[in-house]
C-alpha cells in the first residue's frame, strides 16, 4: 500500500496535537501517560514531535482520556485555520 504524502496543513496540524498533548501531559512521565492511555511511550513520542501526524481516533481517544482533554478541545485546537488557507502558505 502506497500512502499519499501529507500536505503542509497536516503536518502543521500533527505538530500542533503534538505540542497540545506535550502541555496537557505536564511534569507526567511520557511512560505514565502512555500507560493509562495503553498505547507504548514510543508510539506519544512520535505524535508529540510529529512524526507521526495523523494517528487513529481510538489512539487520539485514549490520549485524550489520559490527559483529561475532551474530543471537543482537541478538534478545535487542530481544526483548519479560519481563513481556510490550510498551510499552504507555508514555508520549509
Amino acid at each position: 500500500m502506497v500512502r499519499t504524502p501529507l500536505t503542509p496543513w497536516e503536518r502543521e496540524r500533527g505538530e500542533r496535537f503534538g505540542a497540545l498533548l506535550r502541555e496537557a501531559r505536564g511534569d507526567r512521565s511520557m511512560v505514565e501517560v502512555a500507560a493509562v492511555a495503553g498505547v507504548s511511550a514510543e508510539t506519544l513520542r512520535k505524535i508529540e514531535t510529529g512524526r507521526a501526524p495523523t494517528p487513529a481516533f481510538f489512539t487520539i481517544a485514549a490520549l485524550a482520556f489520559a490527559l483529561d482533554l475532551s474530543l471537543d478541545e482537541l478538534a478545535a485546537a487542530c481544526a483548519p485555520p479560519a481563513d481556510g488557507g490550510h498551510g499552504e502558505a507555508l514555508s520549509a
